[in-house]
Protein backbone atom coordinates (compact mmCIF):
# COMPACT_ATOMS: atom_id res chain seq x y z
CA UNK A 1 0.00 0.00 0.00
CA UNK A 2 1.84 3.47 -1.06
CA UNK A 3 0.91 5.98 1.88
CA UNK A 4 -0.48 9.70 1.10
CA UNK A 5 2.45 11.86 0.56
CA UNK A 6 1.60 15.54 2.11
CA UNK A 7 2.53 18.49 0.46
CA UNK A 8 5.49 20.99 2.10
CA UNK A 9 3.46 23.49 3.60
CA UNK A 10 4.25 26.12 1.26
CA UNK A 11 3.04 23.75 -1.72
CA UNK A 12 -0.71 22.79 -2.32
CA UNK A 13 -1.95 19.83 -4.62
CA UNK A 14 -3.98 21.43 -7.40
CA UNK A 15 -7.51 20.85 -6.99
CA UNK A 16 -10.03 19.94 -9.89
CA UNK A 17 -13.54 20.36 -10.43
CA UNK A 18 -15.30 16.80 -10.54
CA UNK A 19 -17.25 17.24 -13.67
CA UNK A 20 -20.73 15.46 -14.50
CA UNK A 21 -21.67 14.95 -10.94
CA UNK A 22 -19.34 11.64 -10.84
CA UNK A 23 -20.48 10.02 -7.43
CA UNK A 24 -18.53 8.07 -5.25
CA UNK A 25 -19.67 5.04 -2.89
CA UNK A 26 -18.21 5.65 0.94
CA UNK A 27 -18.11 3.09 3.61
CA UNK A 28 -17.82 3.78 7.34
CA UNK A 29 -18.23 0.27 9.16
CA UNK A 30 -20.15 -1.84 6.56
CA UNK A 31 -22.59 1.17 6.32
CA UNK A 32 -22.19 2.64 2.58
CA UNK A 33 -23.54 5.51 1.21
CA UNK A 34 -23.10 8.04 -1.71
CA UNK A 35 -21.31 10.94 -2.54
CA UNK A 36 -21.54 13.34 -5.11
CA UNK A 37 -17.77 14.09 -5.42
CA UNK A 38 -17.33 17.81 -5.54
CA UNK A 39 -13.44 18.77 -6.13
CA UNK A 40 -9.93 16.25 -5.87
CA UNK A 41 -6.33 16.78 -5.16
CA UNK A 42 -3.56 14.25 -4.67
CA UNK A 43 -4.47 14.55 -1.19
CA UNK A 44 -7.98 14.32 -0.82
CA UNK A 45 -10.78 16.00 -1.76
CA UNK A 46 -14.57 16.96 -1.29
CA UNK A 47 -18.09 15.56 -1.54
CA UNK A 48 -21.74 16.32 -0.63
CA UNK A 49 -22.69 13.42 1.04
CA UNK A 50 -26.18 11.39 1.19
CA UNK A 51 -25.87 10.54 4.76
CA UNK A 52 -25.13 14.16 5.79
CA UNK A 53 -22.26 15.25 7.70
CA UNK A 54 -19.72 12.64 9.17
CA UNK A 55 -17.85 13.26 11.88
CA UNK A 56 -14.39 14.91 12.25
CA UNK A 57 -11.80 12.64 11.89
CA UNK A 58 -14.30 9.61 11.13
CA UNK A 59 -11.97 6.86 9.24
CA UNK A 60 -13.85 5.24 6.10
CA UNK A 61 -13.27 4.27 2.66
CA UNK A 62 -14.24 5.32 -1.13
CA UNK A 63 -14.40 3.74 -4.27
CA UNK A 64 -14.52 5.62 -7.16
CA UNK A 65 -14.49 4.55 -11.10
CA UNK A 66 -11.96 6.56 -13.16
CA UNK A 67 -11.52 6.27 -17.20
CA UNK A 68 -8.52 4.29 -16.16
CA UNK A 69 -10.77 2.15 -13.80
CA UNK A 70 -11.77 1.70 -10.06
CA UNK A 71 -10.18 3.56 -7.66
CA UNK A 72 -9.79 2.74 -3.93
CA UNK A 73 -8.95 4.40 -0.62
CA UNK A 74 -8.94 4.98 2.81
CA UNK A 75 -9.97 8.18 3.58
CA UNK A 76 -10.05 10.34 6.55
CA UNK A 77 -13.17 12.54 6.91
CA UNK A 78 -12.66 16.22 7.52
CA UNK A 79 -14.59 20.07 8.00
CA UNK A 80 -18.10 20.51 6.58
CA UNK A 81 -18.65 23.67 4.55
CA UNK A 82 -15.75 22.61 2.23
CA UNK A 83 -14.76 24.85 -1.15
CA UNK A 84 -17.56 27.26 -0.20
CA UNK A 85 -20.64 24.44 -0.45
CA UNK A 86 -22.19 24.00 3.00
CA UNK A 87 -23.09 20.52 2.11
CA UNK A 88 -19.98 19.77 0.87
CA UNK A 89 -17.76 17.64 3.05
CA UNK A 90 -13.58 17.36 3.18
CA UNK A 91 -11.96 14.34 3.14
CA UNK A 92 -8.44 13.19 3.15
CA UNK A 93 -6.52 10.04 1.65
CA UNK A 94 -4.52 7.83 4.17
CA UNK A 95 -3.72 5.05 1.93
CA UNK A 96 -4.04 3.40 -1.20
CA UNK A 97 -3.25 0.67 -3.65
CA UNK A 98 -0.45 0.92 -5.99
CA UNK A 99 -2.67 0.27 -8.74
CA UNK A 100 -5.51 2.32 -7.46
CA UNK A 101 -2.71 5.28 -6.68
CA UNK A 102 -1.79 4.78 -10.56
CA UNK A 103 -5.13 4.89 -12.03
CA UNK A 104 -6.06 8.16 -9.67
CA UNK A 105 -2.79 9.70 -11.01
CA UNK A 106 -3.62 9.35 -14.91
CA UNK A 107 -7.65 10.24 -13.94
CA UNK A 108 -6.52 13.26 -12.28
CA UNK A 109 -3.87 14.08 -14.94
CA UNK A 110 -6.31 13.92 -17.25
CA UNK A 111 -8.84 15.78 -15.94
CA UNK A 112 -5.79 18.91 -15.55
CA UNK A 113 -5.57 18.43 -19.10
CA UNK A 114 -8.71 19.17 -20.04
CA UNK A 115 -8.59 22.37 -18.06
CA UNK A 116 -10.65 21.43 -14.79
CA UNK A 117 -7.52 22.19 -12.59
CA UNK A 118 -7.55 25.51 -10.36
CA UNK A 119 -3.78 25.45 -11.18
CA UNK A 120 -3.25 29.44 -12.05
CA UNK A 121 -0.90 28.57 -15.30
CA UNK A 122 -3.82 25.93 -16.28
CA UNK A 123 -6.87 27.75 -15.55
CA UNK A 124 -8.25 29.36 -19.09
CA UNK A 125 -9.40 33.16 -19.01
CA UNK A 126 -13.07 33.07 -19.10
CA UNK A 127 -13.65 34.85 -21.87
CA UNK A 128 -11.51 32.04 -24.23
CA UNK A 129 -13.25 29.22 -21.96
CA UNK A 130 -15.48 26.77 -24.16
CA UNK A 131 -19.02 27.54 -23.76
CA UNK A 132 -19.60 24.38 -22.29
CA UNK A 133 -17.29 24.99 -18.95
CA UNK A 134 -18.48 28.87 -19.05
CA UNK A 135 -22.45 27.02 -18.49
CA UNK A 136 -20.84 24.27 -16.39
CA UNK A 137 -19.13 27.14 -13.66
CA UNK A 138 -22.36 28.66 -13.81
CA UNK A 139 -24.14 25.87 -12.71
CA UNK A 140 -21.89 25.24 -10.11
CA UNK A 141 -22.09 28.36 -8.68
CA UNK A 142 -25.90 28.38 -8.53
CA UNK A 143 -25.55 24.98 -7.02
CA UNK A 144 -23.65 26.08 -4.29
CA UNK A 145 -26.25 29.13 -3.83
CA UNK A 146 -29.00 26.67 -3.84
CA UNK A 147 -27.02 24.65 -0.80
CA UNK A 148 -26.65 27.64 1.21
CA UNK A 149 -29.88 28.54 0.99
CA UNK A 150 -31.17 25.37 1.67
CA UNK A 151 -28.70 25.05 4.57
CA UNK A 152 -29.75 28.69 5.60
CA UNK A 153 -33.60 27.90 5.93
CA UNK A 154 -32.83 25.03 8.41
Amino acid sequence: MKKSQKPRQNERAPRIRVPNSERALFTIQNAHFVGVLQRLSLTGGSAVLSKGPIAYGTMGDIALNTVYGKVCAQIEFLQTGADGVPLAQAFRFLTMEDASAKRFAAAAEEMVREGYSDAPLTRPSPLSAPASETLGQLLSSVRRLAAALVANRS
